[in-house]
């Protein structure tokens, strides 16, 4: 038995244990990847890049609370949130160990759908910034 398989607790974990956090590992890299693949797939000549995008989003979210965009409902924003506090938590509605493949699928889907969500709002954001000529900055006086 190797020092990996041993679980926290010091014990041997049983088998189905061993399966389960395998496949959580690996739901999280497929995650990621299919977020990246996602991020690779919206990125257009022409249009802002993804260091560009994520520069915007903390904009985005602060000119939203404030009042001076309202691109972005109050509701999205929410589902933006549930979306980032689901794929992040360890606890999953649709469990790997009952239903496998729908326990895999569901974060994966949760992910894409939220990069490519936030991407499309970061880029009506940058639109919106610049057709409005809004100068980002600190008034001095």
């Amino acid at each position: 038995m190797s020092s990996a398989e041993v679980g926290r607790s010091g014990r041997t974990p049983e088998p189905h244990e061993v399966e389960v956090e395998s496949m959580r590992k690996s739901n999280r890299a497929a995650a990621g990847a299919a977020a990246w693949q996602a991020v690779q797939h919206n990125a257009r000549p022409g249009a802002p890049g993804l260091g560009e995008r994520a520069a915007a989003l903390p904009r985005m979210l602060m000119s939203r609370l404030r009042g001076r965009y309202d691109g972005l409902s109050v509701s999205r924003l929410l589902m933006f949130v549930l979306g980032l506090v689901y794929v992040a938590s360890p606890i999953d509605l649709v469990p790997e160990l009952f239903v496998p493949v729908l326990g895999l699928a569901d974060d994966v889907g949760v992910a894409v759908w939220l990069a490519t969500s936030l991407m499309g709002e970061s880029e009506r954001y940058l639109e919106w910034e610049r057709r409005d000529e809004y100068v980002q900055g600190h008034v001095v006086g």
